[in-house]
């Protein structure tokens, strides 16, 4: 069993510890940094999720043309990657609880990477032969989703061991605003390198960005930061002197799904879930319909539907961190449960709110502000329930945001069906306004959902075996 900080601290005479660690003895240390320069390399992380989860939107128009796709087969192919990304949340929360994010991260980056520069060659490969073309692009971005499926539990069980209690609202916060850097970035970084090299290299070139950041993160990062030897004593201690659990970290091979599954039925994990559920079909709102929106809707050119298209994502790499930091000062003033409630409350009303008035605004630069406002303050919210996970239970973080994303997700895989369904049949206004009222949804599930609770403590259920 690893020393605890104290001890370490107190003991100047362990040869075992780095240098790093013993120096200073008798003055204050200054605590290292480490844990930011981690919250910052998942940033870049999600960023890179959404650069290969968008690329395909941007360049679709051209592998639409060029292989004469109808608009029918070109939805069933950018949804395989929804749907892969669904199902691998609860096995990578696994994952993550079992062999650590450190090397399952690492793995997922290349296994993406690969198959994203993979696209660029989708007719050559033996699927094509074997499938035929459309199927081919489908399995590949099905395999994308798979790998990235892992992500974002992996990416929440690092925060779980690298934040102390009452900073995981902006250690959530951070890795959530890649989200709006990546979603930001894609239209006009992927549109430049087709305009310039055509979409095969814009694939490629993801592939490598992918492969070069999977050798950063398996060279910097560690899964616990004792084991980090850039981390002093100090940091250590700032890290773990608010963590108020008193369960002990979980020695050996984790509970099975099915036992997790039984823990993971209690009223705030199935509030929880339920309403990121909610959340889901709300933001991918942004991710499908909002450029073709912006342009068939409110009649913008293309090049105005490109620029306007990243106003929301915009809005959601600045609010989310703020939401981060708003959440972790609630917890400080009104405890674990008010303040995560609180939060989450007040963004999803906003963003319900802003959802309305964009819909229902016939000025154009109005109704787009307030659109890209409402996704902002999704964002502002999300931080809630990624804390909340790490919040519920400190040794299995990981299975549990799987499961709560998993659910998420499946909520955005309708999102895009119902969406042109209700737009159809009712208009765009109704589609927008049906939005906002599931948004309304999730913030009320959060009456069940406890950040108090703690879901080790005294459940045998949850010990090693």
């Amino acid at each position: 069993m690893p020393v605890p900080p104290t001890t370490r601290m107190t003991d100047p005479q362990d040869s075992s510890q780095p240098i790093s660690r013993l120096a200073g003895v008798g003055k204050v240390p200054r605590p290292t940094l480490v844990r930011w320069h981690v919250m910052l390399l998942l940033v870049l992380v999600s960023a890179l999720t959404f650069v290969d989860r968008l690329n395909l939107s941007i360049a679709g128009k051209f592998i639409q043309d060029e292989f004469h796709f109808s608009t029918q087969t070109m939805g069933w192919i950018l949804s395989a990657f929804v749907l892969g990304y669904a199902l691998f949340q609860v096995p990578g929360g696994w994952l993550a609880d079992r062999y650590g994010p450190r090397a399952v991260i690492t793995g997922a980056i290349l296994w993406w990477s690969v198959f994203s520069a993979a696209t660029a060659i989708a007719p050559r490969l033996p699927l094509a032969r074997w499938f035929g073309l459309a199927w081919a692009f489908a399995i590949i971005r099905f395999l994308i989703g798979l790998g990235e499926g892992v992500t974002f539990p992996n990416a929440n069980k690092i925060v779980s061991s690298w934040m102390g209690a009452t900073q995981r609202g902006i250690g959530n916060s951070m890795f959530l605003a890649g989200i709006g850097v990546g979603g930001a970035i894609t239209p006009m970084l992927i549109a430049w390198v087709m305009n310039n090299w055509g979409w095969r290299t814009s694939f490629y070139a993801c592939g490598c960005i992918g492969i070069l950041i999977a050798v950063v993160w398996h060279f910097y990062l560690r899964d616990q930061p004792s084991d980090h030897p850039r981390v002093n004593a100090a940091e250590l201690a700032q890290i773990h002197a608010d963590d108020e659990s008193s369960a002990p970290p979980v020695v050996g091979r984790p509970p099975t799904l099915a036992r997790l599954g039984r823990v993971f039925s209690t009223a705030s994990v199935c509030g929880l879930v339920l309403s990121y559920f909610f959340l889901g079909y709300a933001s991918y709102l942004y991710y499908t319909w909002f450029y073709l929106y912006l342009v068939q809707v409110r009649h913008l050119t293309v090049i105005q539907g490109g620029v306007w298209g990243s106003a929301p994502f915009l809005a959601m790499a600045v609010l989310t961190p703020v939401g981060g930091l708003a959440s972790d000062a609630a917890v400080r003033r009104l405890g674990r449960r008010r303040g995560r409630q609180s939060v989450v409350w007040f963004g999803l009303i906003s963003s319900s709110a802003l959802l309305w008035l964009g819909s229902h605004t016939a000025d154009n630069t109005l109704a787009i502000l307030a659109l890209a406002l409402a996704a902002g303050f999704i964002g502002f919210a999300s931080t809630g329930w990624w804390a909340v996970c790490n919040d519920l239970t400190r040794n299995f973080s990981g299975s549990l945001s799987g499961l709560m994303n998993m659910v998420g997700n499946l909520g955005g895989w309708i999102s895009p069906v119902l969406t042109a369904y209700i737009a159809t049949h009712f208009g765009w206004t109704r589609a927008l306004d049906f939005a906002g009222l599931l948004t309304l949804a999730a913030g009320g599930l959060w009456f069940f959902v406890n950040a108090d609770q703690r879901l080790e403590e005294g459940n045998p259920l949850l010990l090693p075996h």
